[in-house]
């Protein structure tokens, strides 16, 4: 098969490489689409050492079954891979699990490629006639879905009745945004530094975008929730800038474990500061149903390439050429 492969810091390069042979309980399935997620970026740039080269990234993926109980059937992949059996796994957090990995992380390969292996656990059926770019969306929106379930719980008033920041304007981001939508926020603010995101993101929803680096902006203590979908000492800083005394910040990015978290003002205003991580199947089942319904837009901010225009790709998105929220890689197109 054709894979795209991780070769060392800034080189990632289409190779030949070994069909993937599937073992008990997994399925091989042919891969349609393929998110470049901000941890496969991370990985690029050499600054994840969980990620070492050689390596075939990816884990956002849609695809056909080619085994299993759904052998022929359209699916979407959950790349989150738990024991199955530990207390966390039995009670529905998976997410938690101490075991867990995740494909395009050893020992398992990633889905930059035409085919890839996976628990038959792992996938769930979608729509026929699903876009296949949309399905691979499942993942990052599911993320953002299970962040803001999180921070529901963490509330003292309704999304309703709540000012919303989202930093971030990438897939996680806007998902974030859409999902809040959703659910009935009305007032939500997006920041991203990238023009062209900030453009992608204001006609996707009911938004108001904004320039985290414009001196002229506002934030201090102006929101009552606040989703980091960045994760860097930058953006904790702002975060804690702009949440509001007795509000709720919620981390997901994973940009750096560096500083920026005002703990004082965290402390002294009784800030609820929550990290959420990945998804439970429930949110990922979730997910299908509200991209399946419309719920969450056209979802017209995908930029498609071939798998071949990988590199390529992967170049744009570190020089900040890429002004889509996500791009999808088409082992087909």
């Amino acid at each position: 098969m054709k894979a795209l492969v991780y070769t060392g810091p800034g080189r990632i390069e289409l190779q030949d490489a070994p069909d993937p042979v599937p073992d008990a309980g997994e399925v091989v399935v042919k891969v349609e689409a393929v998110g470049i997620c901000g941890s496969d970026m991370h990985a690029y740039f050499g600054h994840d050492e969980r990620r070492p080269a050689p390596l075939i990234l990816g884990h956002e993926a849609s695809g056909r079954a080619l085994g299993g109980r759904l052998a022929g059937r359209r699916v979407v992949i959950n790349p989150l891979v738990s024991c199955g059996s530990c207390d966390d796994c039995m009670g529905g957090r998976a997410n938690l699990c101490a075991g867990r990995q995740i494909i395009s992380m050893p020992p398992r390969q990633g889905a930059f490629a035409e085919l890839v292996k996976i628990p038959e656990t792992n996938i769930l059926e979608i729509p026929d006639d699903m876009d296949p770019a949309h399905a691979a969306l499942t993942e990052p929106i599911a993320t953002a879905l299970h962040a803001v379930g999180v921070a529901e719980r963490a509330l003292w008033r309704p999304l309703g009745e709540t000012r919303t920041l989202v930093i971030g304007g990438g897939a996680v981001g806007l998902s974030a945004a859409l999902v809040l939508a959703s659910r009935g926020a009305r007032d939500i603010h997006v920041a991203d530094t990238n023009p062209g995101r900030r453009d992608t993101v204001a006609g996707s929803g009911p938004f108001t975008v904004l320039d985290p680096a414009d001196p002229d902006v506002c934030v201090q203590n102006a929101f009552g929730l606040v989703v980091d979908a960045v994760g860097g000492g930058r953006t904790r800083a702002f975060a804690s800038r702009a949440v509001r005394p007795g509000g709720v910040v919620v981390h997901i990015g994973l940009m750096d474990a560096g500083e920026g978290a005002d703990i004082r003002k965290f402390t002294l205003q009784e800030v609820t500061f929550v990290g959420t991580y990945t998804y439970t199947m429930v949110d990922f089942r979730a997910t299908v149903t509200a991209i399946s319904e419309g719920a969450l837009g056209d979802l017209s901010w995908v930029d498609r390439r071939a798998l071949a225009e990988g590199a390529a790709a992967f170049d744009d998105l570190a020089q900040g050429r890429a002004s889509a929220s996500k791009v999808m890689l088409v082992p087909d197109l």
